[in-house]
């Protein structure tokens, strides 16, 4: 049985898996909620807790409800590979036309405010960038409809409401609208981001997840890099507004295909609705006197109890935990850079070097370069240092062994940010920014994992809480920093623009790894939430 984990409520714009709590294990016999625990209930319904594995548990009037023994079909960890993996491709899907759709924009920003009269640099970047601020606020909401009417139900509701309006940006007809329009996408586009990595814990055990989380992990990364270099090509072959019809008309065909492949995962809900046959089909003199419930009905499944959790729980952390706030603070600085790169390098590569809209946009595969190949190493790194530190430790882990490649990641950012500024010259050949860009890929990921890794490890019974905090902050940072960029540049230039950058990266980032090595284990000792 695995064991009890934090329940799913704002999750990162980078996927986090986790374990839901009862689905691949019995009902815990000390919940004091459950009727076999309360003085007229049956005794010998305390099996159930010693991993029995029967369905039903009888008192005189209650009936629970759970899965049929470890090998029910109707648990989705217990689905056929096809069905699990139809699931899987699907939320992947969604999760990498959202970020497309974050960033797709922002090559044809230029046309867009000459067709509509803006002249207002900071405006013109709000157009791409207000679509993240939706990923701070989306979540809050999503996360727990999801675990109150399931995650299928609310992921394609949600992504219906991406596509309504995302269709809407196309026949917008002033910036107005098209502000509104792009953050009311935003808020359906987050829903994979936040509930994607539930539905890959539903389906799949630990030993057999790798693959999947490869999968929907990647989806994210190379959204923001396929998306500008898409939309480049677009914007200069056609008009700005196929830019939204062509991520409608793809997303219309995912969601086509999620109506019959993507079903319903969420243990809680899967056992209500059998709970609900079997109300249906009972004697209706013994339906009027018999209660039926799940496993899952306690306290803990009330809607206020969720809702409160999820917006109340994540802010609560992070203002009593330090670790939160040096983490959450770095690592909003590193996604709003980020997001700062995603709306500039149209300006470096047309402005400076005078390439083609859909020259420059290749440009961006520089920062996918970085990414992924940086994704790609640390995911085969991060298990064997932190084996490495075990081992040296007497077999015991620590989550401040989840560390060390934030250390290289903390260096190359602010080296690729010095690069691509000094670089960004027009008699400097063009592949010299793009070194600093990918370099800024590179060190972005490597932060990224290190941090929610940690934050995971360091939070076990609260992880979900503590990223909430952490993606809200990040996210937005995603939508602040493309407002001030304009300006900064325009004032100091790229060199001086991305110095002010680098040093801000060296000083919070480069000790950062360092302070929580040292300090980390003492802090979380001394914490209402963290794991001692």
């Amino acid at each position: 049985m695995t064991n009890k984990a934090p329940d799913s409520s704002v999750p990162s714009a980078t996927p986090t898996i986790r374990d839901e709590p009862g689905i691949t294990g019995p009902v815990n016999a000390s919940d004091p909620n459950l009727p076999e625990n309360k003085p007229q209930a049956n005794k010998n319904t305390a099996a159930q807790a010693d991993g029995d594995a029967e369905s039903q548990l009888s008192t005189e009037d209650v009936l629970i409800i759970n899965w049929e023994g470890p090998d029910d079909p109707q648990n989705p960890k217990n689905w056929s590979f096809k069905k699990k993996w139809a699931a899987t491709s699907i939320v992947s899907a969604f999760t990498f036309i959202s970020p497309v759709s974050s960033s797709m924009m922002a090559p044809a920003s230029v046309q867009i405010a000459q067709e509509f009269g803006i002249t207002n640099s900071s405006v013109i970047a709000l157009l791409t960038s207000v679509f993240v601020a939706a990923y701070a606020f989306g979540p809050l909401l999503l996360g727990p409809l999801s675990e109150l009417f399931g995650r299928s139900r609310v992921l394609q509701l949600a992504n219906m409401w991406y596509l309504a309006w995302n269709l809407g940006c196309g026949f917008a007809q002033n910036e107005g609208q098209l502000i509104a329009f792009r953050f009311l996408a935003g808020l359906g586009g987050s829903a994979p981001l936040s509930i994607g990595g539930g539905v890959l814990g539903d389906l799949f055990r630990p030993e057999e997840r790798g693959q999947a989380i490869a999968l929907y992990s990647l989806a994210p990364l190379l959204g923001p890099v396929i998306g500008p270099t898409c939309g480049a090509w677009i914007a200069q072959r056609s008009t700005w507004r196929w830019v939204f019809y062509s991520t409608t008309i793809v997303d219309a065909f995912i969601q086509f295909l999620g109506l019959f492949f993507l079903k319903e995962t969420f243990a809680p809900v899967l056992l209500e609705r059998k709970a609900a046959q079997l109300r249906k089909s009972m004697d209706p003199e013994k339906a009027q006197t018999r209660e039926i419930r799940t496993v899952f009905d306690t306290a803990d499944r009330h809607w206020k109890h969720i809702i409160t959790k999820a917006l109340v729980r994540p802010f609560a952390i992070f203002f009593s935990e330090p670790i939160i706030q040096l983490l959450g603070i770095y690592m909003a600085f590193v996604y709003g850079t980020l997001y700062l790169f995603l709306t500039t390098i149209p300006s470096i590569f047309e402005g400076v070097y005078r390439e083609e809209v859909g020259i420059a946009g290749l440009n961006y595969f520089a920062l996918g370069v970085g990414l992924t190949g940086a994704s790609q190493i640390n995911a085969r790194m991060l298990d064997r240092i932190y084996k490495y530190f075990s081992a040296k430790n007497n077999g015991v882990g620590k989550p401040e062994y989840r560390l060390p490649p934030m250390i290289p990641g903390a260096i190359l950012l602010p080296i690729g940010l010095f690069i691509t500024g000094w670089t960004a010259r027009a008699d400097v050949h063009w592949i010299a920014p793009d070194i600093g860009i990918a370099l800024v890929g590179a060190g972005t990921i490597l932060n990224f994992q290190s941090i929610q890794t940690y934050v995971i490890d360091a939070f076990t019974l609260h992880a979900a809480s503590a990223l909430a905090a952490v993606t809200f902050f990040r996210s937005m940072a995603g939508f602040g920093f493309p407002l001030f960029a304009p300006a900064m540049y325009n004032a100091l230039g790229y060199g001086k623009g991305d110095t002010v950058l680098a040093c801000v990266a060296i000083a919070v980032g480069v000790p950062a790894p360092f302070l929580l090595w040292t300090y980390g284990e003492r802090i979380r000792n001394a914490s209402k939430y963290a794991k001692r």
